[in-house]
C-alpha cells in the first residue's frame, strides 16, 4: 500500500527532530527511527495531540485519495510496552481506520512524553493544520511542560518569538471568543485586537458587534483604540480628587504651597519655598 513518494518539506523544526534521510526514509534500522507497517489495532490514540478538531469531510477526502494513491506520509508512533502509541498522523491513521485497512505504514520511534508532545505539535505547525488557538494551547503547553523560554521555543518549531507571543496570548480572551476564532466567526487579527480590552465583559460586547456588523480589523482597532481612550480620561478624573488632597497633605506637613498640573496624564509638581534653609529641610525630608 505504502508508496515512496519525492520527499515533503515539513519545516525545519520536524525534520530536525525526525532526523529524516532521503535514502533511508523507508527502511528499517537500529537507530532510533524505523520504518514498518504495523497493525492500526495495535495503535492508541497521542493523549499529546494538538489538534482536537477532525472535519468529517477531510477524513472522508483523505480516505479517497489514500485509496486511489496509498499513503504518501507514513504516521509516527513510538513503542509503548507491547502496543504503540500515535505521535503524529491521527488523520492518517483515521483514514486508514475508515477504509478497514489493516496494516498502516509507519515510523517506529523511541520517543518519551516530552518528545512524543514536541513531535505532534512542531509537524501540525508545519502543515498549518492547527487553528490558531490550538497553536496557543500547543505554545503554552510545550513552554510550561518542557520549561523553556518563547526565545527557546522559536528556535525548536523556526517561528519568530513575536509570533509565539501573539499565539500564546490569545488564550487571554473569553473563551466564547477564541471558540468564534476557531470556528472561524472572526480571524486572529480581531482576536489580537480585543486583547487589549482588559474586561471580557467589553471585550464580548465589541465581539458581538463585529459578528453582527461584519467589522473588519481595522474598524475594531478604532473601536477598541476609542475604548481604551475614553477609560483613560475616566481613570484620570477619578484620581484628580485623591491627588488635591494628598497635595493639601504635603502643603500642610511642610509649610509649603504645592502646585500640581496635570494634562492627558501628564504634567508637573512645583512648590514655592520662602527660604534656602526651607528648601533645604524638604530636600532632606525627601532623602529620609
Amino acid at each position: 500500500m505504502a508508496k515512496a513518494y519525492r520527499k515533503r518539506v515539513l519545516g525545519r523544526g520536524l525534520s530536525a527532530i525526525l532526523s529524516d534521510d532521503e535514502n533511508n526514509r523507508f527502511k528499517n534500522s537500529d537507530s532510533s527511527t524505523s520504518f514498518n507497517e504495523i497493525s492500526v489495532d495495535s495503535i492508541d490514540l497521542n493523549p499529546f495531540q494538538p489538534r482536537t478538531n477532525f472535519n468529517k469531510k477531510d477524513i472522508d477526502n483523505l480516505a479517497s485519495s489514500i485509496k486511489v494513491l496509498g499513503l504518501i506520509q507514513p504516521i509516527t508512533v513510538k513503542v509503548d510496552n507491547d502496543r504503540y502509541e500515535l505521535i503524529s498522523g491521527e488523520r492518517r491513521l483515521r483514514a486508514f481506520k475508515l477504509l478497514k485497512i489493516t496494516n498502516i505504514p509507519a515510523y517506529v520511534r523511541k520517543a518519551d512524553d516530552q518528545a512524543s508532545l514536541e513531535m505532534a505539535l512542531v509537524e501540525n505547525i508545519q502543515r498549518k493544520d492547527l487553528d490558531p488557538i490550538e497553536i496557543a494551547i500547543s505554545y503554552n503547553r510545550l513552554i510550561d511542560e518542557l520549561n523553556i523560554s518563547q526565545e527557546d521555543m522559536s528556535k525548536r518549531v523556526g517561528k519568530d518569538r513575536s509570533t509565539i507571543s501573539n499565539y500564546i496570548r490569545l488564550l487571554r480572551l473569553d473563551p466564547i471568543i477564541q471558540s468564534g476564532i476557531r470556528d472561524n466567526f472572526i480571524s486572529m487579527g480581531h482576536g489580537r485586537t480585543l486583547i487589549n480590552i482588559d474586561s471580557k465583559q467589553k471585550q464580548l460586547i465589541i465581539y458581538e458587534k463585529i459578528l453582527r456588523s461584519g467589522l473588519s480589523v481595522r474598524q475594531t482597532e478604532k473601536i477598541v483604540k476609542d475604548l481604551n481612550k475614553k477609560k483613560k480620561k475616566k481613570e484620570f478624573s477619578k484620581n484628580d480628587f485623591s491627588f488635591e488632597k494628598q497635595i493639601k497633605i504635603l502643603q500642610k506637613k511642610y509649610n509649603l504651597i504645592i502646585d500640581l498640573k496635570l494634562k492627558n496624564e501628564k504634567g508637573h509638581l512645583s512648590f514655592k519655598f520662602d527660604s534656602i534653609s526651607q528648601l533645604n529641610k524638604l530636600i532632606k525630608k525627601l532623602d529620609e
